[in-house]
């Protein structure tokens, strides 16, 4: 890890300017680029100086019609919000209370800071908070409810930052959400236990990385299921014992062949498809478990008589809760997969509306793409 810097002289070390440049939200799929000032840390917080941020899908879905943060709908669309979430960086102050960190320590961050006084943040389940989007109640989602990392500075509660390896590119070290939101959907079905065989579905960044976690945690088989032969030889590359592609193969007859007609115990559901509840509740067996990770664009009808018939727990995830980007970085900097792997493009800051781009409409078969601030 990171060693210790004396404060002085790291302080010394890394000037802070006033103002920085930050992507902001114009109108409905309307960037801008400009001067804001820097944050100034609170008490509990660090001012992080962002290296690198990885596009996420909900970024995309952020810029185009505005934040998703309550549970009835979403926030109101609103100017000059600076989106973004998935990044890493360097300490460059401490809040007046933080003694956790220090000045020049190279983090990565989670998107929310629970407010810490309602139910589900005393659970663990703090990307439920019950207070979301409420500042004043302490919570902060980073990106969300809250300016997030197309900038060159922000500030973030120590509560949502974790140390990474110097020898882990920054690339990889943006990585830790989608990994962290793999292992939370994993962790809220129970935990994957070793021997036991999974289903991903949907060769996304978080099917991927599903993939990479569920191996590293000792399930067998892993088998993957999608619709783009490089993506699902990708997944191979992460640890999937089986690829299925769908245009060829009925998935659910796939899932049964390769498993003997047993079916699995777990289905990690990443793809968003209309019938993937349906097809996910053939593939597990009496008792089976269903992690959505991912969700249509519109209603869908379901067999809930099914689920009930055969006793088949169905989850719901928002993110990376119970401290899961903690445990999927500890399995990434031991090198149990290769997340950098699902990185596929990088611009940097003045071309982030490009990387916006590439990421929606999928350009070069483009995964991950990352906007990199500064070289190393």
């Amino acid at each position: 890890m990171t060693a210790a810097r004396p404060a002085t002289a790291a302080s010394n070390a890394y000037p802070i300017p006033k103002s920085m440049k930050a992507w902001v939200l114009d109108g409905p799929d309307e960037l801008r680029l400009v001067e804001k000032p820097v944050p100034e840390p609170a008490a509990a917080e660090v001012l992080v100086r962002i290296d690198a941020i990885a596009v996420c899908a909900t970024d995309i879905e952020i810029i185009h019609r505005g934040v998703p943060a309550s549970i009835g709908g979403g926030l109101p669309f609103h100017k000059n919000f600076t989106p973004g979430h998935e990044y890493m960086g360097t300490v460059v102050k401490l809040g007046p209370a933080v003694d956790e960190f220090q000045v020049g320590d190279r983090i990565t961050v989670e998107v929310h800071a629970g407010c810490g006084r309602c139910l589900r943040c005393r659970e663990g389940m703090y990307t439920s908070c019950l207070n979301y989007g409420r500042p004043e109640k302490g919570h902060r989602a980073n990106g969300f409810s809250t300016d997030g990392g197309f900038a060159e500075y922000a500030g973030n509660n120590c509560k949502t930052r974790g140390q990474w390896p110097d020898d882990m590119p920054d690339e990889e070290a943006t990585l830790v959400v989608t990994a962290g939101t793999a292992m939370y959907g994993l962790d809220v079905m129970g935990g994957v236990i070793a021997g036991e065989p999974v289903v991903v579905t949907g060769p996304g960044p978080i099917g991927l990385m599903g993939v990479g976690v569920a191996k590293a945690l000792g399930a067998t088989p892993v088998i993957l299921t999608g619709t783009r032969d490089r993506r699902l030889e990708m997944g191979k590359r992460l640890g999937a014992d089986h690829i299925v592609n769908v245009t060829r193969e009925d998935a659910v007859e796939a899932v049964q062949r390769i498993t003997g007609g047993k079916g699995v115990h777990y289905v990690l559901e990443c793809s968003g498809a209309p019938n993937a509840l349906n097809e996910a509740a053939r593939m597990v067996n009496r008792g089976g478990r269903i992690c959505l990770a991912a969700f249509p664009s519109a209603p869908v009808p379901v067999d809930l008589a099914y689920l009930v018939r055969n006793n088949i727990y169905v989850f719901g995830i928002r993110g990376e809760g119970r401290s899961a980007t903690h445990r999927a970085a500890a399995l990434m900097a031991q090198k149990r997969f290769d997340a950098k792997l699902i990185h596929t493009h990088t611009f940097p800051l003045a071309e982030v509306p490009t990387a916006i781009k590439y990421a929606r409409e999928r350009i070069e078969d483009a995964i991950k793409v990352v906007v990199k601030m500064r070289e190393a």
